[in-house]
C-alpha cells in the first residue's frame, strides 16, 4: 500500500522525512499546500492513503479516488474538511489524531487571552503608526475563566489559568472532575465568566454550539477565546454582539470557513485578536501529529485491509 501526504507545507514534509524509518510504507510528500480538491483525483492516483493537513475531501471527489481507502487526518477537526460517514459508505475509513498538541493548543489559547485582556497586538500596531497609546487593560489574576469542554486541551488551559491565581469554572458535556476546577452548568459557565474559552471538538451536536443565545448569557465586556473550530460559535451572532459592545473581546484562531473572507465582519473589528489557525503549530506538536500520522500508515499496511 502506498500514501501520498497530499498537501505538505515546508515544516511538515521536512518532519515527515526526518520521522521516517527503514521499512516503513513507502510515502510520497506532494510539496504543495495549495493545492484544491479538484486536484484530488489524480493526484491520488494509484495511492490507497491520503495523508491531509488541510484540504477539503468532499464526497462526490473521493468518489472520484478509486484507489483512496484511508485518509489520515492531521487532527481532530476532521469534520470540517470531509463527512467521515459518508466516505465511510464508500469504503473511505478516516482516521484522526488526538492528544499531539494539547500543550500547544492551550498555551495559544492561553496567550490569545493575554492579548485580549491587555490588547498587546493593537498596542503594537499603534505604536508602529507612530502612535503611543497606553490602553487600561484587565488585570487576569483573580479573574474567573469558565472552560467549555475539558479534553486534553482545555485540561491544560485549566493547569495554566490555576497557576495565574483565576478562578477556573468548567462545563463538560460528560460528567468530570479535576483537582481545582468547578464543574457546573454551561449557563453559569457563561453567565459568572470574565474570559470563556472553548474546547470542544465539531461533530453534529456542537456546530452552531455558541448560539446567539448562549452568547447573549456571557457577562458584559467578557472575553471570548476559541482554539477549537470555528463551526463552533455562530460567528454572525458573535460579530453582532462584539459590534454591540455586548462581547468585549473576541480572540480566534478558528473561523467557519478559512482563510477568513476579505469583507468578512470579523476583520473590521477592534475588538478581535485574529490568529490563522496556528495553535498547534510548535516543532513538538509538530513532531508528535507526524509521528502519529505515520504511526496510523504502519498500522494501516501491516494490517493489510
Amino acid at each position: 500500500m502506498r500514501a501520498l501526504f497530499v498537501d505538505a507545507n515546508a515544516s511538515l514534509a521536512e518532519v515527515t522525512e526526518r520521522l521516517g524509518r527503514p521499512g516503513d510504507p513507502a510515502v510520497v510528500i506532494n510539496r504543495d499546500p495549495d493545492i484544491t480538491s479538484a486536484d484530488l483525483p489524480k493526484l491520488l492516483a494509484g495511492y490507497e492513503i491520503a495523508i491531509d493537513d488541510h484540504t477539503q475531501f468532499p464526497t462526490e471527489i473521493v468518489k472520484q479516488c478509486k484507489d483512496l481507502r484511508h485518509i489520515v487526518f492531521l487532527g481532530t477537526g476532521a469534520r470540517s474538511y470531509m463527512n467521515p460517514e459518508e466516505l465511510e459508505a464508500l469504503g473511505v475509513t478516516v482516521h484522526i489524531i488526538k492528544g499531539y498538541g494539547d500543550t500547544a493548543v492551550a498555551e495559544m489559547a492561553f496567550a490569545l487571552m493575554w492579548d485580549a485582556a491587555r490588547r498587546i497586538a493593537a498596542m503594537d500596531a499603534a505604536i508602529r503608526r507612530g502612535e503611543w497609546p497606553r490602553t487600561v487593560g484587565m488585570q487576569l489574576t483573580g479573574k474567573t475563566v469558565g472552560l467549555v469542554g475539558t479534553g486534553g486541551i482545555g485540561a491544560e488551559m485549566a493547569r495554566l489559568c490555576a497557576g495565574i491565581g483565576m478562578k477556573v469554572l468548567a462545563w463538560n458535556r460528560t460528567p468530570k472532575a479535576m483537582p481545582g476546577v468547578e464543574f457546573c452548568s454551561l449557563e453559569r459557565v457563561l453567565g459568572e465568566s470574565d474570559v470563556v474559552s472553548v474546547h470542544l471538538l465539531l461533530n453534529d451536536e456542537t456546530r452552531g454550539f455558541l448560539s446567539a443565545e448562549k452568547l447573549a448569557l456571557m457577562q458584559p465586556g467578557s472575553i471570548l477565546v476559541n482554539t477549537a473550530r470555528g463551526a463552533i460559535i455562530d460567528e454572525e451572532a458573535l460579530a453582532a454582539a462584539l459590534a454591540a459592545g455586548r462581547i468585549g473581546h473576541a480572540a480566534l484562531d478558528v473561523f467557519v470557513a478559512e482563510p477568513l473572507a476579505e469583507g468578512h465582519p470579523l476583520r473590521g473589528l477592534e475588538n478581535t485578536t485574529l490568529a490563522p489557525h496556528a495553535a498547534f503549530r510548535t516543532p513538538e506538536a509538530s513532531d508528535n501529529l507526524i509521528g502519529a500520522a505515520l504511526d496510523h500508515c504502519r498500522r494501516i499496511v501491516a494490517e493489510g485491509r
